[in-house]
């Protein structure tokens, strides 16, 4: 993998602070969630922060390195990354009522999240070697694509993992359209899908069911909908300026379930109110249209196209998160892009924010 040094001017200055912002604020509040004055540095905070330093120089390595040679690699690990989902779920390591891990001795790795960053890779490159480019392409042209998105989401489905797989098949659909595939396929897809609901419904776990159920209206404040119901009391009870940091009571006092991981918006807004859930989403309002209009001025399609793919996820990421914390969304285990605890998520965020961050300056 060659490294373009020509595109050190063209560097992003103006991302990388946005970046650096909304993740140094994600590593307060991992510290908040965490803390305990018995132990003020947990573990989580401490793992977080080397999982923040890897972040960075990962993402200065994928800016700088030949976005064509990780398109490359991308291409080839997606094929791989069907196997190694496959053993996950025969040998992975279990926890949180999943088998998503793979134990690599010191750390876990959540092999799933690869197929959001390596599945734009694979379609680019399907194309880009194979096909010319054109406004439209035919379902037989495109089996490929779809074979590879229906086993990673069949396989991630299977861990289970519904957030990862919702997130990766609206990847795959949304690039799916850009690259002009027939309206009947949505067309038919959309006749299927509903068809196929109630059988999709009796293949849910039971506590998928439960959530789904939740977001309905249905469930007991203090069982079923606890989780929901505890998050909306955090994000009220902050107010208009918050409770102040290493404040907020429904934190603290433990009543907040998962709250450094995809709950961690509700801590924010506990502690900094309506003021600090506004600026939050200023800053990825800022960077993602920032991001997109740079994405818009590259003049290759393909280009283009892997760009906006390997984005894709670090945008639905953040607003389906931040919609499941207030509510608006059932709950799917999708944590908050550069925020949550999980190193797994951030440094696959950090990846695909470097690639992308090199796509634009190498063009």
């Amino acid at each position: 993998m060659l490294v373009d040094r020509r595109s050190l001017p063209y560097f992003d200055w103006v991302s990388f602070f946005l970046i650096a912002l909304i993740s140094c604020i994600g590593l307060l509040f991992v510290f908040s969630a965490t803390y305990k004055p018995e132990v003020p540095f947990s573990l989580y905070f401490k793992k977080q922060c080397i999982g923040l330093a890897s972040g960075w120089l990962i993402y200065l390595a994928c800016s700088f390195i030949d976005y064509r040679s990780l398109m490359r690699l991308g291409y080839f690990l997606c094929i791989a990354l069907v196997g190694i989902l496959i053993f996950t779920i025969l040998k992975g390591s279990v926890a949180l009522g999943g088998q998503r891990w793979i134990n690599l001795f010191f750390f876990k790795v959540q092999p799933s999240e690869l197929a959001k960053i390596v599945l734009p890779a694979f379609v680019v490159h399907f194309l880009y070697t194979e096909k010319e480019k054109r406004h439209t392409y035919s379902l037989k042209e495109l089996t490929p694509i779809l074979l590879m998105l229906g086993a990673l989401a069949i396989l991630i489905l299977k861990q289970p993992d519904l957030g990862t797989a919702v997130i990766v098949s609206l990847v795959g659909i949304i690039l799916l359209w850009l690259v002009g595939i027939p309206q009947k396929f949505f067309i038919i897809g959309t006749i299927v899908a509903a068809l196929c609901a109630p059988i999709a419904w009796h293949m849910l776990k039971d506590y998928q069911k439960q959530r789904i159920a939740v977001f309905l209206g249905a469930g007991d404040t203090h069982k079923e909908r606890y989780q929901i119901e505890q998050a909306k009391i955090a994000i009220g009870s902050g107010g208009f300026g918050g409770k102040g940091f290493l404040h907020g009571t429904q934190n603290k006092f433990l009543f907040l379930p998962e709250s450094r991981t995809d709950f961690i918006f509700a801590v924010l807004c506990e502690e900094w109110g309506f003021i600090g859930a506004l600026l939050m989403l200023v800053l990825y309002l800022t960077l993602f249209f920032r991001i997109l209009l740079l994405i818009q001025n590259i003049s290759s399609f393909f280009s283009q196209l892997l760009a906006i793919g390997i984005m894709l996820h670090v945008i639905l990421g953040a607003f389906i998160n931040m919609a499941m914390v207030l509510g608006l969304l059932p709950i799917v285990g999708i944590p908050l892009p550069l925020m949550s605890y999980g190193l797994s998520n951030l440094l696959v965020t950090f990846i695909s924010l470097g690639w992308c961050s090199g796509i634009i300056m190498q063009q």
